[in-house]
């Protein structure tokens, strides 16, 4: 029998029909589920028609991620300490610049901050695992040195990399290519019992772009298999379900049409029973619909796919522009509280 798939369709609307589900313990309610497979066509299912086994991981809580409740949506702050980041590369690459802004984030409202040194455009060549930890550690253990409390994410690829930002004082890991790079990368997010970001990706950042018009059959199936077996494969390493994260990688070796894909029906990624971070901000997608050629400019289209995202249920929103982001929020919130 051909695999099949439920999202639910999210509500927001202050109005209540009756048999609303909370989505994850969340802001978002349902009460029909979209039943998606291959080649054939959607149908619309009620939640109140499906076992509670079906719906188990649409209405389970998730867990808290490096203490922070998933009960409201988060923002994760970028701060990219390398030369060559597409939209502000070597603008923190300082250690006094870095350790500034993510100060100057925390201020704005960014909940934790992403802290990446190898930079994952379209083309960017790999940096080594020394340079990479050349880069990270000494920021990761000057913010703590200096009392930076806020949680503080290790946007990297390597497993050695990982082991020495976590003990430098970082507090989760954020792997963009979902442990395919470096599976070892798993076994040192579980020996230090700290939660594990898992991205949606193909190939490595030099060769991606060439490969989504022909890898996919079906982008939003194919991508949350690869994220349902990345979450296996990290729990077979010893990473427990509630410390995962998942995130579809919008930009990651996908078309514009394949993005938009998984944006339009981002509430599919609740089946797998974790948090769900979305990372859109800046991207060319953005540049693509908007017209906007610079990156840096690319904001409040950012903050508009963020707010859908939210209304999907979306937990965390991986984002330059803290203060947009955040004064959306504070707009959006009030007027879809249930």
């Amino acid at each position: 029998m051909e695999k099949s798939y439920l999202r639910p369709i999210p509500l927001t609307d202050p109005a209540d029909a009756g048999g609303g589900l909370r989505l994850a313990g969340g802001w978002v309610r349902f009460t029909h589920l979209e039943r998606l497979a291959r080649g054939a066509a959607p149908e619309v299912v009620a939640a109140a028609d499906l076992s509670p086994e079906a719906l188990a991981p649409f209405v389970a809580p998730r867990a808290p991620v490096a203490g922070l409740s998933l009960e409201v949506p988060r923002l994760m702050g970028i701060l990219n300490v390398t030369p060559d980041s597409f939209s502000d590369g070597g603008r923190h690459a300082g250690i006094e610049a870095a350790l500034a802004r993510a100060g100057e984030m925390v201020v704005e409202g960014a909940d934790l901050i992403d802290i990446g040194g190898e930079s994952t455009r379209p083309g960017a060549e790999e940096t080594a695992t020394a340079e990479e930890i050349a880069r990270l550690v000494p920021v990761v253990e000057a913010l703590r040195a200096g009392g930076f409390a806020a949680p503080i994410s290790l946007d990297t690829r390597k497993a050695a990399v990982a082991e020495a930002g976590l003990a430098a004082g970082a507090t989760l890991v954020n792997d963009v290519s979902g442990l395919r790079f470096d599976p070892a990368l798993a076994h040192v997010a579980a020996k230090a019992g700290v939660p594990l970001i898992l991205m949606h990706s193909l190939g490595t950042p030099e060769t991606m772009a060439g490969l989504a018009a022909r890898a996919y059959t079906d982008v939003l199936l194919d991508v949350y298999d690869a994220l349902e077996t990345a979450i296996a494969q990290a729990e077979a390493a010893g990473v427990a379900r509630a410390r995962i994260m998942v995130d579809p990688g919008i930009g990651f070796g996908k078309t514009l049409d394949q993005n938009l894909a998984l944006l339009r029906r981002l509430s599919l990624f609740h089946g797998l029973g974790c948090g769900v971070l979305l990372g859109v901000s800046r991207k060319g997608l953005i540049g693509a619909l908007s017209g906007e050629g610079d990156a840096a400019r690319r904001g409040p289209g950012s903050a508009a796919i963020g707010l859908w995202a939210v209304a999907q249920g979306i937990q965390m929103l991986r984002v330059h522009d803290i203060s947009l982001h955040k004064q959306a929020l504070a707009l959006w919130q009030p007027l879809a509280a249930q």
